[in-house]
């Protein structure tokens, strides 16, 4: 069975989604350790100011800390562990490509259980 194709505007959505990530992920790879300036993180990543304000919201609603420390932007805490909680873009599985990865036992596996079971009639 053949997969329909999407719109443009999914495939937008989807690709910003995964800029926005990617974006994410190199801003904390920047400013780990001795940190960096504003000037220079919207320098290497390209960035406006609006765009980097909003990336650090973006992070701390998930929990990472960035600190201004002397005029550098500072991660607080280990990237990996930063890494981590930065939100994964929209897969865009289809049903059977999550009861796939549903087969499992770690906490993952649960979470697409239940979201599955949300969808799913019992």
């Amino acid at each position: 069975m053949a997969r329909s194709r999407r719109s443009p505007a999914v495939d937008k959505a989807h690709t910003e989604s995964i800029n926005r990530s990617a974006r994410l992920c190199r801003l904390l790879n920047l400013i780990r350790g001795k940190g960096a300036t504003r000037a220079s993180v919207l320098r290497r990543l390209h960035l406006d100011v609006r765009t980097f304000y909003r990336a650090l919201e973006a992070l701390r609603e998930v929990g990472v800390l960035v600190e201004l420390r002397e005029g550098k932007y500072v991660l607080a805490g280990d990237v990996d562990e930063a890494i981590d909680r930065v939100p994964f873009p929209d897969p865009q599985l289809s049903l059977g490509e999550a009861r796939q990865l549903a087969r499992g036992r770690t906490a993952v596996h649960r979470k697409i259980k239940a979201l599955l079971a949300e969808i799913l009639p019992a």
